[in-house]
């Protein structure tokens, strides 16, 4: 077996939970006894791991009754959600923050494995290291990648 992490263990069981459902509620505070872990590591997993690029929204309250809320984003309109993604990349994005959104249209089935690899060898570190604004010259590239994928 793979030696895990502590975040790919809570990570995969969260994804696990929600297999098969919209969303889920959990508590930070019974998630980290679960796994003997302090509640810090459940929010990095939750804010590193269910982003909005990866294809989840987060939605929580604070308090006694606090609860943190997992969506994962269902794909409506295709050209919306696309859109969507178009708008998370702002002005720059990281090679690890594309390759989320790439994985994500992936998953949702909006592009062919082939075209993820495509899409990935076109915002790779080495290509983009011949500009002199990499990130920014990343985020042009996706956006007008994904942007076409609008029209067949």
């Amino acid at each position: 077996m793979q030696n895990r992490n502590m975040s790919d263990i809570i990570e995969a069981y969260l994804k696990s939970v929600l297999q098969g459902v919209g969303d889920v509620e959990i508590r930070r505070s019974e998630i980290a006894e679960r796994f003997e872990c302090v509640p810090s590591q459940i929010n990095y997993v939750i804010n590193t791991r269910f982003t909005p690029k990866q294809g989840y929204a987060i939605e929580s309250k604070r308090g006694g009754g606090g609860y943190i809320r997992i969506m994962k984003l269902e794909v409506v309109d295709e050209a919306e959600y696309l859109d969507g993604m178009i708008s998370l990349i702002e002005h720059d994005i990281s090679f690890r923050d594309a390759v989320s959104i790439i994985d994500n249209l992936e998953q949702k089935q909006l592009i062919t494995a082939k075209q993820a690899f495509v899409m990935q060898a076109a915002v790779d570190n080495e290509v983009m290291s011949h500009f002199e604004f990499p990130n920014q010259a990343r985020a042009v590239v996706l956006k007008h990648i994904i942007n076409r994928l609008k029209y067949d």
